[in-house]
């Protein structure tokens, strides 16, 4: 690829895509962090901070996360699949009307 040619576009592109990456990796740490918090009886990641990484872009790594540490996956916790589920659909949007709609 040739970065000298990047349009401020492009570039939109890339940073907010960066910015999914870093925070989706770090719903995915967090999540398994927890989880293993959980299992030792040790002091706990707020739920309200899992779910704001989750919603906030994070949510590519939070649901990956929920599944593979089977953490907040039970029914009383339905609201962790839907605020990760609705952080996908919004970001996966976001990103598509960065790509073919928004031109600047």
């Amino acid at each position: 690829m040739d970065f000298a040619h990047l349009t401020s576009h492009d570039i939109v592109i890339l940073a907010y895509a960066g910015y999914l990456l870093l925070l989706s990796i770090a719903a995915f740490i967090a999540y398994g962090a927890d989880k293993s918090k959980a299992k030792r009886g040790a002091y706990r990641t707020k739920e309200k901070t899992l779910l704001l990484l989750s919603f906030l872009g994070g949510a590519f790594g939070g649901y990956p996360a929920m599944l593979a540490f089977r953490h907040k996956t039970k029914g009383e916790h339905w609201y962790f699949t839907a605020v990760n589920l609705l952080g996908i659909v919004i970001h996966a949007a976001l990103m598509v009307l960065l790509i073919f709609v928004i031109k600047f």
